[in-house]
Formats: structure tokens, C-alpha cells, sequence
């Protein structure tokens, strides 16, 4: 059981539809959803004050509000509890190491892609988890917008790094690869069960505090952030692997995490008589799904995929986590300080499928949708090969 737990990583398909679950009783609780980039946006607003700079009249940090500290946020300990139960299974498995790229070049260009996706992320109102993974069980229509348009900048992403001025000189390793590398000493596991323990503890002081929404977001950060580390969850691949090499195990698993959310979050919403979550449909949800798209591929991943990487050990992933808070905090300055509210948002408007078809129609048009992605990604798995496209039908020989 314990090998299966730490030594082994978890079926995407069973991770995701979990991950669902959850992410429908998070917003039944809380009335948000599971989200990160809002709050790598609230992070280098309070940067830019530290240093500073009187943020107070910026539109963007009033729309997603800057009260309290990250720490006094419940969108504060989703991110802190993502990072630190990503953390708490790599320790577990014994599988934190430094891994530094062979190419430094490869810094600067995560620094970049994260920059890119993080100002696109927040263009759109969302990244891969609030304008996708949890935007389409809210029955947003700006979701399936961010998807679409997502899809061609990670198409785009591909071609760019891709090319020889983005790849470099391939970097050789001296001696012998085949070396017999020294077992560490399985110290990890150890560090791994006090952190747990600490956690659990912070946990139990928020509740005990009467901090029950901060309690609530540090549990569930903390279930999500395992979730991915051991379902090796990256939106990145679940579109880049389809692009290079047809497969679609992540795109499917994903898509089936949708639809099991679609499912309860509609039960919780109709029982609890709430109003989800809908972002604005606009031409900046286009634009900001294609710059996430290309900017994710550049980085090598995306948010969810940086953070448990992060944990694994994986410094390129460092200069992406900043890049994605300068990229999302120049995007908040961007907003009304260069027009980008009145030019690409203000004309359009938040479309609830369920507001426009009633309940049932919205989550059968969902489910629908969501099939046939499915059904895509299971033909296109089955068909198409890197470089040479889709396969054509074989002429049978009679001898």
C-alpha cells in the first residue's frame, strides 16, 4: 500500500475526476473556486508596495481585491497549500533534487514563458485552472473560448521551440552516463512525515481560531497540491504532447476531471441555490488564451506543472514562477494605464450557459462537448504520428 502510495505515481484519469470532486465541494464551501494566478497577481502587487509604489487607484487589483495578506487569504492557502503538498510527496517519495538545466539559456527562456503566460492568464481572467479546469463546470462560456484559443497558442508554442535558435547547441555530458548513481539516504521520507505533521497543525490552529475559510482553502490547497505532484498533472502536455507526438492520455484525463465536476458542481449549485462563477466572454479571453498557450510551451509548462516541479527539485521552474508574477503584474498596470480594459474587455460581457439554456441543457451541452473532446483525443491518440500527420488508411495486399 505504502509503495503504491509514494513509490508509485496515481492514474491521471483517477487523480483528475478526484481533483473534480473536490474542486466542485471547494466552491460549494467557500463560493470560489481553485485558482493560482489571481493570487501571483495579488503577490507582485504586494511586491510593488513594498518598494513603494501606491497601487491604490490600479483597476485590476481592485477587481480582484488586496485586502488582508497572502497568508490572510483563503486564494493565499490555496497556493501555499498546492506548493507545500506537492513538497510533502516528493519527500515522501525520497525524489527532491536539485536539477539544474544543462543549457542556462533555458532560465531565461522560463523567465520569459512564464512572463507570457502569466500576463495572458490574467488578460483572460484565468488560467488553466479558473478560465478551464474549474471555468467549465461554472458553465462560463468564456471557458470554452479560453480552451480554444489556449489550443492554438500551445500549437504555436510548439513551433517555436522548436526551432534551432530557440533549441541551441545541445549540451553533451562528459564520462559515462551509464554511472551507478549513489542511493541518498532516505532521510526524505522522515522530513517529509514532521512537515505533514506541522501542516496538519496549522490546520487544526485555523479551525481552532475560528479561521474555518483559511482552515478549508489550506486543507484543500494542500489535497490539490498532492493530487497533481502524484498525478503529474501539466495542462502543458495534455495539448504540447498532442501537437509532437499524438499523445492524449492528460488531454483525456483532464476532459473526464471536467465532466465529473460539471456533474457536481451543478448538484451543489441547484441544492445550495448559489450563482457560479462567470467571467467575462471578450476579445481579451481570445488573445490571453493564445499568449497562455504560447507562453506555457516556452516555459515548459504550466501553472499547476511549475509548481509541483518546483517542489521536485527543478530550478528552471523558479525563473517561470517569477516570470509569471512580473508577466500578470504588468498585465494588472496594462489594464486601464494602457487601455487594455476599454480595447479588449469592456464590450464584452459574462455568459452563463445555465443563465441562457436552464440547467439541464447547460450540463448536457457540457457533457456533450466534453465527449467529443474526448472522442477527438482518443482518434487523434490512435492516428496521428509526429511528422508525418495522420495516418492513412493501409491497402490490404491479396496474394
Amino acid at each position: 500500500m505504502f509503495k503504491k502510495m509514494f513509490n508509485q505515481y496515481w492514474s491521471p484519469y483517477i487523480v483528475m475526476a478526484v481533483a473534480g470532486i473536490l474542486s466542485a465541494l471547494y466552491f460549494g464551501i467557500t463560493k470560489t473556486v481553485w485558482a493560482v494566478t489571481g493570487e501571483f497577481t495579488r503577490l507582485g502587487g504586494h511586491m510593488l508596495e513594498w518598494f513603494g509604489v501606491d497601487i491604490s487607484d490600479w483597476a485590476y487589483f481592485k477587481l480582484i481585491h488586496m485586502q488582508g495578506t497572502t497568508f490572510s487569504r483563503t486564494d493565499g492557502w490555496i497556493v501555499w497549500g498546492m506548493f507545500i503538498g506537492a513538497l510533502l510527496m516528493v519527500l515522501l517519495n525520497n525524489n527532491f533534487k536539485i536539477r539544474v538545466p544543462r543549457q542556462k539559456r533555458r532560465l531565461l527562456q522560463g523567465l520569459i514563458g512564464g512572463f507570457v503566460a502569466g500576463f495572458g492568464a490574467r488578460m483572460a481572467l484565468g488560467c488553466n485552472l479558473a478560465a478551464f479546469f474549474t471555468g467549465v463546470p461554472q458553465f462560463s462560456l468564456h471557458s470554452w473560448i479560453f480552451i480554444v484559443a489556449t489550443a492554438v497558442g500551445t500549437f504555436a508554442g510548439v513551433k517555436i521551440v522548436s526551432t534551432s535558435w530557440w533549441k541551441g547547441k545541445p549540451v553533451l555530458q562528459k564520462g559515462n552516463t551509464a554511472a551507478i548513481v549513489k542511493e541518498r539516504k532516505k532521510i526524505q521520507p522522515y522530513i517529509g512525515g514532521i512537515l505533514a505533521l506541522a501542516y496538519a497543525g496549522l490546520i487544526i490552529y485555523f479551525y481552532a481560531e475560528g479561521k474555518n475559510m483559511l482552515g478549508t482553502a489550506a486543507l484543500f490547497g494542500a489535497a490539490f497540491g498532492i493530487l497533481i505532484e502524484r498525478g503529474q498533472i501539466c495542462f502543458t502536455s495534455a495539448f504540447r504532447d498532442l501537437w509532437i507526438s499524438g499523445r492524449a492520455t492528460m488531454t483525456k484525463a483532464i476532459t473526464l476531471g471536467m465532466a465529473v465536476s460539471s456533474v457536481v458542481t451543478l448538484i451543489i449549485i441547484l441544492v445550495n441555490g448559489m450563482d457560479p462563477i462567470t467571467k467575462i466572454a471578450a476579445p481579451s479571453t481570445v488573445i490571453g488564451g493564445i499568449l497562455f498557450g504560447v507562453g506555457i510551451v516556452m516555459a515548459g509548462g504550466c501553472e499547476t506543472g511549475m509548481m509541483y516541479r518546483l517542489m521536485e527539485g527543478q530550478v528552471v521552474f523558479l525563473p517561470v514562477f517569477i516570470g509569471n508574477i512580473i508577466g500578470a503584474t504588468v498585465l494588472a498596470y496594462g489594464w486601464d494605464h494602457l487601455g487594455i480594459y476599454n480595447s479588449l474587455v469592456k464590450m464584452g460581457k459574462p455568459i452563463n450557459l445555465i443563465d441562457t439554456l436552464g440547467p439541464a441543457w447547460a450540463l448536457i451541452l457540457t457533457l456533450v462537448l466534453l465527449a467529443a473532446g474526448f472522442a477527438i483525443a482518443v482518434y487523434w491518440q490512435k492516428n496521428y504520428r509526429f511528422g508525418v500527420g495522420f495516418k492513412k488508411g493501409e491497402t490490404k495486399h491479396v496474394h
